[in-house]
């Protein structure tokens, strides 16, 4: 694993201290991974979110759309 050195202000500092202890983060580190996971995972959404909005309507979602997926959901093997 590689290391990064920030610098913060000490009111920055306080908060990460106590989001480690009031969360039960491990490390500063823990915490900091924790944080960039969810914002690349806010940014795949986004993506996600704007190729389809973008993209042609494939199927109308009323309610005889949703009950096929209910039934798709009720047939999976192992379930």
């Amino acid at each position: 694993m590689n290391t990064m050195n920030i610098s913060l202000p000490a009111s920055m500092k306080s908060f990460v201290d106590e989001q480690v202890t009031g969360r039960g983060y491990g490390s500063c580190s823990a915490y900091i991974r924790d944080l960039i996971r969810q914002d690349l995972d806010r940014q795949h959404l986004r993506s996600m979110l704007l190729e389809g909005g973008e993209s042609e309507p494939s199927a109308t979602a009323d309610a005889a759309y949703f009950d096929k997926l209910r039934g798709r959901i009720r047939r999976r093997p192992g379930q």
